[in-house]
Parts: structure tokens; sequence; C-alpha cells
């Protein structure tokens, strides 16, 4: 799923998510209330959460995969809060 390559301003200027990339893992602990109940959703942003793709539905076992690859390509976990596509 692909997600805004721009983000908004609260001087309704948008403006592009930042070139570096972290990963976070969404679930409801991040503060969502997730209706989908298939999984968790992993996301790549920037350091400022502004997020740029996303998949849904990721399996626990699919999860730990994911974040060991992450790790082990140094890409960094964001643990703030993830701004997600509308």
């Amino acid at each position: 799923m692909p997600a805004l390559a721009l983000r908004d301003t609260k001087s309704d200027v948008w403006e592009p998510v930042g070139e570096e990339n972290y990963y976070a893992v969404v679930d409801e602990s991040s503060g969502f209330v997730l209706t989908d109940t298939s999984g968790y959703i992993m996301a790549l942003c920037d350091k400022d959460g502004f997020s740029k793709t996303l998949v849904q539905g990721v399996t626990l076992e699919q999860k730990e995969q994911i974040v060991k690859e992450f790790e082990k390509d140094n890409v960094p976990q964001f643990k703030g809060k993830v701004i997600l596509p509308v």
C-alpha cells in the first residue's frame, strides 16, 4: 500500500517526507485502534514518523523475520507515533 510522499504541516503547506528510513511496528500499543485483527502493520517512515510505505496483516512470525532483516541492514526502529496515510 503506497503512502503519501508529502506531509501536511500546520501551515497547510505540503512538504516532502524525510530522506532517512526507519522501520516501525504498528499495533494497538502504538496508540492505534486496529480494526483489522489479522496482524501487525509494518511501516517505513522518516525521523518524524511520517510513513512512506506500509504493509498490513503481518503475522507475528513474519514481523519477527522482517525486524531481523531490518536490524541486519542497520535500519533503525522508529519508536514514536507513526503518522499513517489517510
